[in-house]
């Protein structure tokens, strides 16, 4: 079973935002007193927060699949729908967050970095919130939209000051657990580490943190092994250590050529832009495993070409801890330099200024696209897209109120310009879209209303008739009668029907 992940695939979809209500406030003596429909609650986000308590990316290889709460639908009596609760996701420090595309979106480099990774959808506003001084009573509500949705790709690059390079059974794993208080798995066969190891040490003054990455061979930039996969990690180290085995029986092996090798692998691993190659960095030499014999006098004799390479050699062994305090405090210079170059490149770093929105941006585009039946005009914009997952176009008034709020920001102005006649095709939103045969009399469908718009004939005031009122229609309907009568007797006596005919 795997233990240890460091890239992964996440399909996330944030919760849906809950529908606005429609609802007439009902009182003794008021049966239809007003709108007091409450609106929708707003969708969980899903949040990304880099936690150091957390080393692998194992629990998302597993369960890929995430999505946060919805919001709730709002209620009759001004009551609002409950917002989604968030979704935090904690990943580890180092986590590089890509879309479907490969572009990076952010590096979680600082613990406590939250970064939202798909936001949550708005609810729908009721009844109530739409209500104006020329629409008293809404009779619609508009409907929450979607949440944000998509596949992410995260991938672990291990923080660590300095990077055990080496191949194979060379004793680095031994070394981090020499030095620090990891616990790595540590036996007498190649590839025995399968996943990088960290460790803290602490020498003098200098505390910093070391990787043991995966042995390397021959090809490891190319694929081959296990280098391909761990050699991301060796990125953001500021210091290499080259672990060299001295004690090695393999034919063909000896420690100037397995330094070679390591060193064209590195120099063959193509860092991101911006970054020190791997070779320009600081690095040091440990020839480990000198206390066999054998290997204390191979490494005597290959250390004056080292010197000459301009490496700083160190003779170690895990086994008996020879050389490794020394070896710890040169560690921690390289990095306390490191930090120091840093800092003052920080001091230096351009102020960040953040500018507003441009008061005058379009809210939209316009695009012109061709089709079987003539031009499509495509709509693209926050505002119209978002509009359109708010309609309820089963309502008349809802679909009216689409049209004054589209009409209000100058669409249809801006499809005149562009070419647009009546009967054109027009998409709002990219892909499908929302596809309708466009008309500029859109503005005028609240005329299929049976009371203008804003209004609704059900709030009309039935007023009680004054004593009055009731005597003076009661009069009406006597006079009208005698009215009636009277002319059915001047017809009779003219002739036009007798009572024998009506028998």
């Amino acid at each position: 079973m795997a233990t240890f992940v460091d890239r992964v695939t996440l399909h996330v979809s944030a919760g849906k935002g809950g529908n606005g209500c429609v609802s007439v406030r009902r009182e003794k003596f008021k049966p239809l007193a007003g709108p007091d429909g409450g609106n929708g609650g707003n969708g969980g986000d899903i949040v990304l927060l880099a936690d150091p308590q957390v080393t692998t990316l194992l629990p998302y290889h597993r369960s890929p699949h995430r999505t946060s709460e919805n919001g709730g639908f709002g209620m009759g009596d001004h009551r609002h729908g409950s917002a989604g609760e968030e979704l935090v996701l904690p990943v580890p420090v180092g986590t590089v967050v890509k879309d479907e595309n490969g572009e990076t979106l952010i590096d979680l480099t600082e613990p406590g970095t939250r970064f939202v990774l798909a936001e949550g959808g708005y609810g729908g506003l009721g009844n109530s919130a739409l209500a104006s001084t020329k629409r008293k009573a809404p009779g619609f509500a508009l409907l929450g939209t979607p949440g944000q949705s998509g596949d992410i790709n995260l991938e672990l690059k291990t923080i660590a000051d300095v990077a055990f390079v080496g191949f194979p059974s060379a004793g680095k794993s031994s070394l981090i657990a020499a030095i620090s208080a990891a616990k790595p798995k540590i036996a007498d066969y190649p590839f025995t580490t399968l996943h990088p190891n960290l460790g803290v040490v602490q020498a003098g003054q200098h505390r910093y943190t070391v990787a043991d990455v995966p042995g390397l061979i021959e090809g490891a930039s190319e694929g081959k092994g296990l280098g391909l996969e761990f050699l991301r990690h060796v990125e953001r180290c500021a210091a290499l250590l080259h672990v060299i085995d001295c004690a090695t029986l393999e034919p063909g092996r000896d420690p100037l050529t397995d330094l070679d090798v390591i060193e064209q692998e590195l120099a063959a691993y193509p860092v991101p832009e911006g970054q020190i190659p791997l070779l320009e960095r600081p690095q040091l030499v440990a020839l480990n495993k000198v206390d066999v014999p054998e290997a204390r006098e191979l490494a005597e004799f290959v250390r004056p070409e080292l010197e000459e390479r301009g490496y700083r050699v160190f003779e170690i062994s895990t086994a008996s801890h020879e050389g490794l305090r020394s070896l710890t405090f040169a560690l921690g210079a390289l990095v306390q330099e490191h930090r120091d170059s840093v800092s003052d490149l920080e001091d230096q770093s351009p102020r960040i200024v953040m500018t507003p929105k441009p008061v005058n941006r379009k809210p939209f585009d316009i695009l012109v696209e061709g089709g079987t039946y003539g031009n499509v005009y495509r709509i693209l914009g926050t505002k119209p897209e978002r509009w359109v997952q708010q309609t309820d176009f089963t309502n008349d008034e809802a679909v009216g109120y689409l049209a004054d709020r589209i009409a209000k920001i100058g669409i249809e102005d801006a499809l005149f310009k562009a070419g647009a006649v009546a009967g054109s095709t027009v998409v709002i939103g990219p892909g499908k879209g929302v596809v309708f045969d466009w008309e500029p009399t859109l503005t005028s469908t609240a005329e299929l209303l049976a009371s203008p718009r804003g209004t609704d004939s059900r709030f009309d005031q039935n007023v009680r008739p004054t004593r009055e009122q009731r005597r003076d229609a009661y009069y009406d309907r006597m006079d009208a009668k005698s009215e009636a009568r009277e002319q059915l007797e001047s017809e009779r006596e003219a002739g036009l029907w007798s009572e024998d005919e009506q028998d």
